[in-house]
């Protein structure tokens, strides 16, 4: 039996449970973080305490074969040690790869944006000369997931994306950019509509990869069970909008 938790801040790393259950038969264990909601707005030290004890919740509680850490902000910013961590990371190897002019967007949150983490993680992954990449501040679009604006209200979402993404795109020429949020996939439908010719990649499946790699014994089928740190009945409600329909239950 493949026992996996899944946990980010809120609802984000919802995006890349599909990915994993179709790479591999698991029993995933999802947890929101929703009391710390936002990661990406946390200093390092803050980030990091909060990481730590989380790990140790989950492990004690849970006992599992791996953890992803289903958040690019503490994947990039928080030092972890453990060797059953997967970490879900801006996938700018693929994106030079498929790049036809050269010119690639990271859209994550303001932390990771920030921060020197994400610097050193694009140096160390020696991409060609004629790569240019542009940081984007794209926390207010993982505010329109996690307030489940995405389903409630698409016209704020069209002009936020509008606001945050089309000047900058234009400018700086970008045909491919990365969701280096697990929160902004709820959000490709949109993007590929209002940026046809821009290529936006998803870090699911290479995950998935990962966790196909990692797993010794699949389970004989996939199950999943939800818990929140904070208001399960809401967070049920949200997720029934997306048609998940399991129960989520308090874990602090």
């Amino acid at each position: 039996m493949a026992r996996i938790i899944v946990f980010d801040s809120g609802f984000g790393s919802l995006s890349i449970i599909k990915p994993i259950q179709q790479a591999v038969k698991s029993d995933i264990i999802y947890f929101a973080d929703q009391k710390n909601f936002p990661y990406g707005q946390k200093s390092i030290p803050e980030l990091t305490k909060i990481i730590t004890k989380r790990l140790e919740l989950l492990e004690e509680k849970f006992k599992p074969d791996l953890i992803v850490v289903g958040s690019n902000t503490p994947s990039l910013l928080v030092q972890i040690k453990k060797k059953n961590v997967i970490k879900v990371l801006p996938p700018i190897k693929m994106a030079s790869k498929i790049s036809v002019t050269g010119n690639i967007a990271i859209l994550a949150t303001h932390a990771t944006i920030k921060s020197k983490k994400l610097s050193e993680f694009i140096k160390k992954n020696k991409l060609a000369r004629r790569i240019n990449i542009k940081k984007i501040n794209a926390s207010k679009l993982v505010q329109l997931v996690e307030s489940v604006k995405f389903i409630d209200d698409k016209n704020l979402c069209k002009k936020t994306i509008n606001k945050v993404l089309s000047q900058e795109f234009s400018k700086y020429n970008i045909d491919v950019a990365t969701l280096s949020s697990t929160h902004l996939p709820f959000l490709l439908s949109f993007f590929n509509k209002q940026f046809p010719n821009v290529n936006f990649l998803d870090p699911g499946q290479e995950v998935a990869d990962k966790v196909r790699t990692a797993v010794k014994k699949p389970s004989k089928r996939n199950s999943m069970k939800i818990f929140t740190s904070s208001k399960p009945e809401k967070f049920q409600k949200e997720l029934s909008k997306i048609g998940i329909k399991q129960k989520v239950t308090f874990l602090n």
